[in-house]
């Protein structure tokens, strides 16, 4: 017969073993609870944007919506909750690759047009030309003079888009370096998001000074009052989710499904193009260069 019996200190151990994993399990559970309320509370403004899509189809009226900021700045994730019950007739992601040989002969914006939406259409451009404004230049993949070429045509183009009745929604979400690099961290270890990272993310907290002069230049010069940017601060994802939705929203005029909803983006995360160049111009008068 197999002997049983355990000493006291076997005893003990034993009970403290469980108690951790009580304590590991509840950990795990509540984390899953936490992140099942915080999609759950996005819901009310998914049927928002359903609706508001139903507006633009019987309008007939066209959007665009451009996501920029930096890498793991959250963009793709939240282009994938503002889109997960739209009519995917009615809905184009667009993430273009690098130009094709035929591309790179062609007038700059010549490419993008290409995607512009038709009439009910929303069109989201993970990314959009303001590559040309931000990594092009950083990484070289673009001429100083091209460079400059687009920073003097850009507002003119997005003027006509906007002048011809397409809802144009700019959006930049900002990310701290210390969250970026702790993204990238995760993707390195997380053989889900491995996939995600690439040669310009391994680079991108080396040139983070490079990115920032060049973002600042980009809201100086095209924040426009036919093309305004919006600034959402992204180190918490489910926040830059929710205020981009309220921001997205507040941009059609249709009507609420709910008007019980709080439509008020929060202030601690939305801010303005004017008042991000405000803010990184008092940082560069007070600590000598940008921090934003």
């Amino acid at each position: 017969m197999t002997d049983n019996t355990f000493t006291l200190e076997e005893l003990i151990e034993q009970n403290e073993q469980l108690i951790k994993d009580n304590e590991t399990l509840k950990k795990g559970n509540s984390k899953a609870v936490k992140k099942f309320k915080k999609e759950q509370s996005l819901k009310p403004y998914q049927a928002e944007l359903i609706q508001m899509q139903k507006y633009l189809e019987d309008t007939e009226t066209r959007m665009v919506i451009l996501f920029e900021g930096r890498d793991a700045s959250g963009k793709g994730g939240t282009i994938r909750r503002v889109t997960r019950y739209m009519n995917e007739k009615h809905y184009r992601i667009v993430a273009l690759g690098k130009p094709t040989e035929e591309q790179k002969t062609q007038w700059f914006f010549q490419k993008y047009i290409n995607h512009l939406p038709s009439g009910g259409e929303v069109v989201l451009f993970d990314r959009s030309w303001y590559n040309r404004s931000m990594v092009e230049p950083v990484f070289g993949f673009c001429s100083d003079e091209e460079y400059k070429n687009f920073m003097k045509g850009v507002t003119g183009f997005e003027k006509d888009i906007v002048r011809q009745g397409t809802i144009l929604v700019k959006l930049y979400f900002s990310v701290t370096k210390e969250e970026q690099d702790k993204r990238f961290n995760r993707r390195k270890t997380d053989p889900l998001r491995q996939w995600k990272l690439s040669e310009v993310d391994v680079q991108a907290q080396e040139r983070w000074d490079d990115f920032t002069k060049v973002k600042y230049e980009m809201l100086r010069k095209t924040h426009t009052s036919s093309a305004p940017w919006t600034i959402i601060r992204s180190n918490d994802k489910h926040q830059a989710r929710l205020n981009a939705m309220k921001t997205i929203l507040n941009s059609v005029p249709y009507e609420r499904l709910n008007k019980e909803l709080d439509f008020v983006p929060n202030s601690d995360v939305v801010y303005s193009g004017a008042h991000e160049i405000e803010i990184m111009e008092a940082q560069r008068l007070r600590e000598g260069r940008f921090v934003t």
